[in-house]
């Protein structure tokens, strides 16, 4: 075997980019066995290519070189275990991150994707003259099977006789940080009874936050499923229409009622768009 490697041929052996070797060398974390004087080049000997491999496992695991430096020349397994040991614990953290964008990623799909298909199915679909007319809705009702829903339950509400959105809403998000809540994930109202809903369809009893991982849950089963189109709040005389059909097709409701919006701000511009669909259970019916 040659005495000496040229950089090319040290960095093809070893799998380490000749940048990332002139730049290790360049900071003194690993430098080559000798210089040719007369042009400076690098060269390595062969037994480096052991050598490098402490580095280059530490740093393809994003662990700072400067941590690397550190115990480069007192290197022990004590010594490396503590330097794994703290790697481990920040990837810990970043998976933890990982997980939290995953699961706001798929939720948010989820939700726009049932949207879609809701537009579509139940031509909802606002023509320029409906959308000029700002008291126009588009509602849709009809029967269908729902999956199982997890959430977190925010604080009670407490809407005044003519119903305040904003500052139940704002009371929600104040307390997120204590219940654990990622205002980042899609926020519903949850009415405790048809009755509550029938009252005031506007005014939720409490917020609650989409979390596949929260620790409410409405159970999978048939439901008397609403669609409307419009602003947070403005659902318009769902209420009575959604009693309407229940009452023309015989249907015993059973709360709470889920109010989710399936289109909003993240999806689009202009409020009058967003999509909420309404949800409550229905007892007894034939399954689907």
């Amino acid at each position: 075997m040659k005495e000496y490697l040229s950089i090319k041929e040290f960095a093809r052996f070893s799998r380490i980019e000749q940048t990332t070797l002139r730049y290790w060398d360049d900071i003194g974390l690993f430098s080559p066995s000798r210089r040719d004087p007369s042009n400076n080049y690098r060269y390595y000997s062969p037994e480096q290519i052991i050598a490098v491999k402490f580095i280059a496992v530490l740093s393809e695991l994003n662990v700072p070189l400067k941590a690397i430096a550190n115990i480069e020349q007192k290197r022990d397994p004590e010594n490396t275990i503590e330097l794994i040991s703290q790697r481990e614990r920040q990837l810990s953290l970043e998976l933890l991150k990982i997980q939290e964008q995953f699961t706001i990623l798929h939720t948010r799909r989820r939700l726009i994707e049932e949207g879609l298909r809701a537009i579509k199915e139940h031509n909802l679909d606002f023509t320029a003259e409906e959308k000029e007319n700002k008291e126009f809705n588009k509602i849709a009702i009809h029967i269908a099977f729902k999956e199982e829903l997890a959430y977190i339950v925010g604080p009670p509400n407490s809407f005044a006789a003519n119903g305040e959105f904003y500052e139940s809403f704002i009371n929600f998000c104040t307390k997120a940080d204590d219940l654990r809540i990622k205002l980042s994930l899609p926020i519903a109202g949850r009415h405790s009874r048809f009755e509550n809903f029938l009252k005031m369809p506007g005014g939720p009893d409490n917020f609650i936050s989409l979390d596949p991982r929260g620790n409410r849950v409405s159970p999978a089963g048939n439901y008397l499923i609403a669609y409307i189109r419009g602003f947070y709040g403005q659902l318009a005389n769902i209420n009575e229409e959604m009693l309407a059909y229940a009452k023309e097709h015989d249907l015993k409701l059973v709360g709470p009622v889920y109010t989710e919006y399936l289109h909003d701000e993240i999806c689009l511009r202009d409020p009058i768009d967003y999509l909420a669909r309404v949800s409550v259970r229905i007892e007894g019916y034939p399954s689907l």
